[in-house]
């Protein structure tokens, strides 16, 4: 019989742990340490509080609490081991794989002198194929000591987390139905990409318009939705009438876009998490105070057409249509793309949302960084996202040679950068939430026995006030200056890109914090780096985004971008919640 919530908070700690011990590998200390912030409120809070005792452990007891973990070479026999295939070749190849796997584990434990633990179950719960184990054991082989003793905690949080599931009979089923769709959208990939193995959807190509279709079908005939339709610049929008057809709407919604090779996750994670929540609706006959509109927008990125925010900059009044004359790689303008796709030009300007018929703009996304991972936490409440500049620059020496020319008689470019790259690093490390990057540091037609005569570099400066920024700009531009001046060099720097900073609306910030908390996590307050759709909103509509966070450190736009259908769970959970925060706060005016 599962247990219950109430059993953990009620029953003796002994009894308790009697029959939880299992949950982190026969470590009962795990347990009795969480049971002391009895009582829990939620499952998940008191699986938070078994994650905060590993974490305040002892370095000796989270180490002891890895060597606890079945080894991965005995995780593969039992789950590969019987195996047959009548295919001599693929018998081979599994037989090569695991022999690679028992040899690099031999590799890793002799390196970080603790075992490799890996969620053999995968972020699914489904289990990882043994090519994915090999991959992952590589990929891993190359992490710090003290990263990967975090990491292994990880997994074994994620371990811990599906053995509470089967133990209290709690499937993440809405979780897992967001990761599967996720999936199911990410079989249209473009050539050559598809056929390696990647992903990658630009705009108005034939992929593109097949997840649009796709995402139109599953808003008509697996959620619900009263209205769906894909509009004039390619956005799929789905419409849940509220009790009154004229009410306001609740407005949300990510895109549906990929960088090339991208991850599955970015933009779609804030698609499908409102559709899950209009489905429930739709299944318990209910309608709400205010409307909610879905939108998937047809591009944020900017890899097909030099036009970023495309799809939810037409909401705002802001598509450009002199993009219409832009031509891609192949020749094909935007305006071509968008005949053939079958899309009327025409009624781009009718595209504008009225603000005063919404309640304002909420968007859920990937996290795309390492912050929740590195506090273990799977929900985060944005509070601005940073205004961000852009520059690409060039420093100009005298090319000489290398072996003849003295020290104090060079004029280096790529030191003058370097050292520039040096600056910006400092700068922008002494102040919170800024960042500056120098991302690309180019020697045009750089030799090994030739003093570099031109370097070329970007940069890149975000916070999440312009304020800040622009001041980071300022004193790099200073030190720009006296660097060349010192080093008898000259330099151009040319910016390409200003966007401004968007701050979440205190009150929209409020609901996604009391929707985390409801939900048994603790509230966490953070800045968006990267920029989103809101900041298109952010315009017109007050706006607030909630995180969720990314494996694998949190990388994105890449094809190691993933996050667990727990996570998922949890997300879908908190929109539900903020969305009953609404319904009570307007049934009440």
């Amino acid at each position: 019989m599962a247990l219950s919530l109430q059993d953990v908070n009620e029953h003796s700690a002994d009894s308790v742990v009697d029959r939880l011990e299992g949950i982190y590998a026969s470590s009962p200390w795990v347990v009795q340490r969480a049971l002391a912030s009895r009582p829990f409120a939620t499952l998940t809070a008191f699986t938070q509080a078994m994650v905060q005792a590993v974490n305040q452990a002892t370095r000796q007891e989270q180490l002891d609490l890895i060597q606890a973990q079945l080894d991965i070479v005995s995780v593969c026999e039992q789950r590969f081991g019987a195996q047959r295939s009548d295919n001599t070749h693929d018998t081979h190849d599994t037989h090569n794989t695991h022999h690679s796997i028992v040899t690099l584990a031999a590799d890793y434990e002799a390196r970080f002198g603790f075992q490799f633990v890996l969620d053999s179950d995968g972020p699914r719960g489904a289990g990882l194929a043994q090519d994915e184990v090999l991959a992952t054991l590589e990929r891993r082989l190359r992490h710090p000591v003290d990263f990967e003793i975090k990491e292994a905690l990880r997994h074994i949080h994620r371990m811990a987390q599906h053995r509470v599931k089967d133990l209290f009979d709690a499937p993440a089923v809405l979780g897992n139905q967001l990761w599967d769709w996720c999936e199911q959208l990410a079989v249209h990939s473009e050539s050559p990409y598809a056929e390696r193995g990647e992903l990658t959807v630009t705009y108005l190509t034939e992929e593109h318009q097949a997840c649009a279709a796709q995402i139109a079908h599953l808003m008509r005939d697996e959620c619900g939705f009263d209205e769906v339709q894909i509009d004039a610049v390619g956005n799929v929008i789905g419409v849940y009438h509220g009790q009154d057809e004229g009410a306001k709407r609740l407005l949300t919604g990510s895109h549906y876009d990929t960088v090339r090779n991208g991850g599955k996750y970015d933009g779609r994670l804030g698609i499908f998490a409102p559709m899950l929540c209009v489905q429930q609706l739709v299944k318990q006959a209910r309608r709400l105070p205010f409307g909610i509109e879905v939108i998937a927008f047809a591009e944020e990125e900017g890899q097909r057409y030099k036009a970023v925010f495309l799809g939810s900059g037409a909401l705002t009044g802001e598509f450009d249509m002199t993009w219409l004359d832009q031509a891609d790689a192949d020749g094909v303008t935007m305006r071509q793309a968008m005949q053939i796709a079958g899309l009327e030009i025409d009624d781009i300007d009718k595209l504008k949302r009225d603000p005063t018929q919404y309640l304002g703009f909420v968007e859920v996304h990937i996290e795309q960084g390492p912050v929740l991972t590195e506090h273990d936490l799977p929900l985060g409440v944005v509070t601005s996202i940073n205004g961000s500049v852009r520059f690409m620059g060039e420093i100009v020496g005298m090319a000489s040679h290398a072996g003849t020319t003295p020290m104090d008689m060079r004029h280096d470019a790529a030191v003058a950068a370097a050292e520039l790259a040096l600056y910006v690093e400092r700068r922008a490390s002494a102040s919170t939430d800024l960042v500056a990057t120098m991302g690309m540091l180019d020697v045009p037609n750089g030799s090994v026995n030739v003093v570099p005569g031109r370097c070329r570099f970007s940069l890149d400066v975000r916070a999440t006030t312009d304020g800040v920024r622009d001041a980071c700009v300022a004193d790099i531009k200073a030190e720009l200056q006296q660097i060349c001046q010192r080093r008898t060099v000259q330099f151009e720097l040319e910016e390409f890109m200003r966007a401004s900073a968007a701050p979440s609306a205190p009150a929209w910030q409020a609901r996604w914090a009391q929707a985390v908390q409801s939900l048994g996590l603790p509230v966490f307050h953070m800045p968006s780096g990267a920029g989103h759709d809101a900041m298109k909103l952010h315009k017109i509509l007050p706006q607030a985004m909630l995180f969720v966070r990314g494996l694998n450190s949190g990388i994105s736009h890449n094809p190691l971008e993933m996050t667990s259908s727990d996570d998922a769970q949890l997300c879908v959970e908190a929109f539900a919640q903020l969305i009953e925060q609404l319904a009570q706060e307007q049934a009440q005016k």
